[in-house]
């Protein structure tokens, strides 16, 4: 009856030093992989798997508007709402664009702050917009 005890309690410490293992090999391999693309001159730092890459303003920028592009296609956004969101986009486009020439090109931490927060309003709008019940004549028909 021992060393059937035995048996069962040795499995599980059996998998934790076979999962630990595995885990140290993924990072090793992942760590290999980031000193390559280091030295191709990539400043920016490999995120871990719980922690999402941080869009930049630019890109950010190009999400939205790719946003606004699919519910025009699709009939979910009106010529007026469009218009409206456009307006929106332009207007934080052209904060940046002043931000960045007070500043020599170069946007400080509390100007970075300032556009995410309204990037979000503009997501926001984004999504209200493309989910109301408003839609382009004629849409949703073969």
């Amino acid at each position: 009856m021992r060393s059937n005890w035995m048996k069962w309690s040795v499995l599980p410490a059996a998998l934790l030093v076979a999962g630990g293992v595995a885990v140290a090999q993924d990072q090793s391999s992942s760590g290999s992989q980031s000193s390559s693309s280091e030295s191709g001159g990539s400043a920016s730092p490999t995120p871990t798997p719980a922690e999402k890459p941080k869009p930049t303003i630019a890109e950010r920028r190009e999400n939205q508007q790719d946003r606004i592009a699919n519910g025009v296609k699709s009939g979910q956004l009106t010529a007026g709402e469009t218009a409206k969101l456009e307006k929106q986009q332009q207007g934080i486009n052209k904060q940046v664009a002043a931000d960045r020439k007070a500043n020599g090109g170069k946007l400080n931490a509390s100007q970075k702050q300032q556009l995410n927060r309204e990037q979000n309003a503009a997501s926001r709008n984004i999504y209200r917009k493309k989910h109301n019940a408003k839609t382009q004549p004629g849409a949703g028909k073969p």
